[in-house]
């Protein structure tokens, strides 16, 4: 036989062996984790919260877990410069591809800017 068909044989048997293992010790591992919640007074509620957030583990498979601030709904921001196209930029983040091409070309950043009472109105998506 060619070894392909030989490693493609060891790890059927060996996903057998795995999923046999995993049914086994299924019932004890949740038993365990019930024994825990009880002795820490931790509800499903707990671990549903916002707050918790499980970071996997790299290399060891091990899971860390930190405590996270529930994030809060950001507002939109006006518009800062508004190019010959109608295309706009908020001023954060990368600067877009139609004004580096304009200042590359000899504009400057400073030529698109919106005059404060250009924004007042304006739809801010």
């Amino acid at each position: 036989m060619s070894k392909l068909i030989d490693l493609q044989s060891q790890i059927e048997k060996l996903q057998k062996q795995a999923a046999e293992i995993r049914s086994k010790e299924f019932i004890s591992t949740v038993a365990e984790i019930q024994k825990l919640m009880m002795a820490y007074g931790i509800t499903i509620k707990d671990l549903q919260s916002p707050k918790m957030k499980v970071k996997a583990g790299k290399s060891t498979g091990s899971s860390k877990v930190r405590l996270v601030k529930p994030s809060k709904p950001r507002k939109p921001v006006a518009f800062k410069y508004r190019g010959p196209n109608g295309e706009t930029w908020s001023g954060r983040g990368l600067m877009p591809k139609w004004l580096t091409t304009l200042i590359a070309n000899g504009q400057t950043k400073e030529a698109f800017l919106i005059v404060p009472e250009q924004r007042v109105g304006e739809n801010i998506s």
